[in-house]
């Protein structure tokens, strides 16, 4: 884990101002003093896809498709395109609206609002760390960030514009005209709108929490109550059967009883029966700051999530098994609580610069 010892704060990247050098070279995200917009420059361009370097806790591997290899270009459109209000039917909403940086990428509503204030079924999911991620929306319909983004903005109760149409408000944007060119070598399309996007999803990271830094070796770096939390969590209340690995995310869906009988989940896709009630396990990064909860959100506070699972979840026919009473102590639950909070990542001291590899 020396990796662990040399990196630090959460790589929230892009959000900030970007340091890009004129000849857009495949780049990673840095925090702390930023390096000289000369010395990276100066550096030889190396080839194209060469992925971020995430933070500590998270694999080194970062996924990107061969036809969306991550780029420098890429990443500072995809940043712009988030903001972009010229993508929503209203002209007034951008993927931002919803995915507020301030929030770990979520908004604090019960569920979405898009263009003209409509509002969604479902919670806002944070996007963060879902480079990592195998199946997209609470139940798992696109198979890839990019058609996550094309739904996204296509969607009526999301952004409400067809992607063709909104690269096409860009068309006439000198700025975006050569933002483009930079990052394809072409003018703006539907696909690359959602490959540029994508992009700047997969460079949008979550790492270096207390957690990574106890697991790294750091005995003082969890409080007792968390380190407590840290045996329940993978003891007693067997949070970690479905709340796995660096993502606390099994990636897989399941039926825990929230809201059923009022959304489907899963079924809506599949149309098989086992699969109605079902949808993803979010990961639980950052999960302190992402309230409400659940799906529809309708568990305002974590204390209030583990008392539902400490209850055996909502009874259904089709419950997960893995779902029962747990029993717990009111202090188990509180240390839990307190574990969950290890799992906020160390915010950077300054604002996040793209910088080359060295």
């Amino acid at each position: 884990m020396t990796f662990a010892s040399t990196c630090r704060s959460v790589f929230l990247g892009l959000l900030c101002a970007l340091v890009l050098p004129a000849t857009g070279p495949v780049a990673r995200l840095e925090s702390g003093p930023r390096r000289p917009a000369t010395a990276a420059s100066s550096q030889e361009a190396e080839p194209p896809g060469r992925p971020v370097v995430p933070p500590p806790g998270l694999d080194l591997y970062l996924p990107a498709p061969p036809d969306n290899p991550v780029t420098a270009p890429k990443l500072a459109l995809g940043r712009r395109l988030f903001f972009e209000t010229r993508l929503s039917a209203d002209g007034r909403t951008s993927c931002a609206s919803c995915h507020e940086p301030g929030r770990a990428f979520t908004d604090g509503r019960r569920v979405a609002r898009g263009a003209f204030g409509r509002e969604g079924r479902r919670n806002v999911p944070s996007i963060l760390n879902r480079a990592y991620g195998t199946s997209f929306f609470w139940d798992g319909r696109a198979a890839t960030l990019e058609e996550q983004v094309r739904q996204a903005i296509s969607g009526s109760r999301d952004l409400g514009i067809p992607v063709a149409v909104a690269a096409e408000r860009l068309s006439g944007d000198a700025t975006y005209a050569a933002a483009f060119d930079a990052a394809f070598g072409a003018r703006p399309s539907a696909d690359r709108l959602a490959q540029a996007i994508a992009t700047f999803v997969r460079g949008t990271l979550s790492g270096d929490s207390a957690f990574d830094r106890f697991f790294a070796g750091g005995a003082g770096a969890l409080s007792p109550a968390a380190r407590r939390g840290l045996d329940v969590f993978n003891g007693r209340a067997r949070c970690g059967r479905c709340h796995a690995g660096p993502l606390f995310t099994d990636e897989e869906l399941h039926n825990t009883g929230v809201g059923w009988g009022r959304d489907a989940g899963r079924y809506e896709v599949t149309r098989l029966p086992e699969d109605r009630g079902r949808f993803k396990t979010p990961s639980l990064r950052e999960v302190s700051l992402t309230a409400p909860y659940m799906h529809d959100g309708s568990i305002r506070t974590l204390d209030a999530v583990a008392r539902f699972y400490d209850a055996g979840g909502g009874a259904n026919p089709n419950l997960d098994p893995a779902i029962r009473p747990l029993r717990l102590t009111s202090g188990e639950r509180a240390d839990l609580v307190a574990f969950l909070h290890a799992l906020e990542g160390e915010a950077p001291s300054e604002p996040v610069a793209l910088v080359l590899e060295p």
